[in-house]
């Protein structure tokens, strides 16, 4: 599907109407942003840890989401009980994989979960995809200094069986058949924490009520950079968008959505 405005508030009016669970299993540092996010889009969100019990916590969720950024040995076999139940199930599987640039333990586990696993959407900053696609001589840290346009053609390599979310200052979509680029967002976001985790959670409550994963990431990364931008106009700096940033997933309307800027990639 190509997004357009109607499209996007139909989803968007649906996500706050049937309110999802996705189940997270975050960072630390994220934990609490991508929270709040998700209840302001209109989700609901539940973050279990322990290996105990995740298993019992993806089968009443309605997508599950991996993020990578605390890495600990111990979350792997959470990681692992989670991912095999929402396999079981056909639940939406987003991977974030992030820091895989700059860690082997990292990488060898998100590779080994891409093998192993049918995950429906890897969103990732251009250093991580590339990094995944082999190329591992970049960054140092978890951010990217790259810009998304680099990593077209390693998201291209991931993509065969999945929806490849390469974020950046326009944000590529790969899948098998179909490219897109989201051309929405302001430049202060990358100045704030957990943004991109917040995008993996929103690729993850969109996908719960979008069955098309390409059509649900186009959404969910559609509505990050449009609330950004209306963020965006108020903005003093990082901290004043930050918070502005929440309530403007919150408050979206049909009429911001007229902003949308997505266009197809060769």
């Amino acid at each position: 599907m190509m997004l357009h405005a109607d499209t996007l508030w139909t989803l968007l009016k649906q996500l706050r109407e049937d309110r999802p669970l996705v189940h997270v299993i975050s960072n630390l540092v994220a934990m609490t942003p991508v929270a709040n996010a998700l209840l302001a889009v209109g989700a609901a969100p539940i973050m279990a840890h322990a290996e105990v019990e995740v298993a019992e916590i993806t089968a009443g969720a309605d997508a599950l989401v991996i993020n990578l950024g605390t890495f600990e040995p111990a979350r792997e076999g959470a990681i692992r009980r989670a991912m095999a139940q929402a396999a079981d199930l056909g639940l939406p599987i987003v991977l974030d994989p992030v820091g895989v640039a700059a860690s082997t333990p990292r990488r060898v586990l998100a590779l080994d979960l891409l093998a192993t696993t049918p995950v429906s959407v890897l969103r990732g900053n251009a250093a991580e995809i590339r990094a995944l696609a082999g190329d591992t001589s970049t960054e140092r840290g978890v951010d990217s200094r790259a810009a998304s346009d680099t990593a077209l053609a390693a998201a291209r390599c991931l993509g065969e069986n999945r929806v490849v979310v390469v974020s950046g200052k326009r944000d590529l979509l790969v899948s098998r058949h179909r490219s897109l680029a989201v051309n929405n967002g302001h430049p202060l976001m990358s100045r704030v924490t957990a943004m991109g985790c917040i995008a993996s959670a929103l690729c993850g409550a969109f996908a719960a009520v979008e069955p098309d994963p390409l059509g649900a990431c186009a959404a969910a990364m559609a509505t990050m950079g449009l609330a950004g931008e209306r963020a965006g106009i108020d903005a003093v700096g990082p901290g004043s968008l930050a918070v502005g940033f929440v309530d403007a997933l919150y408050g979206l309307a049909h009429g911001d959505l007229t902003r949308l800027r997505i266009t197809p990639l060769a």
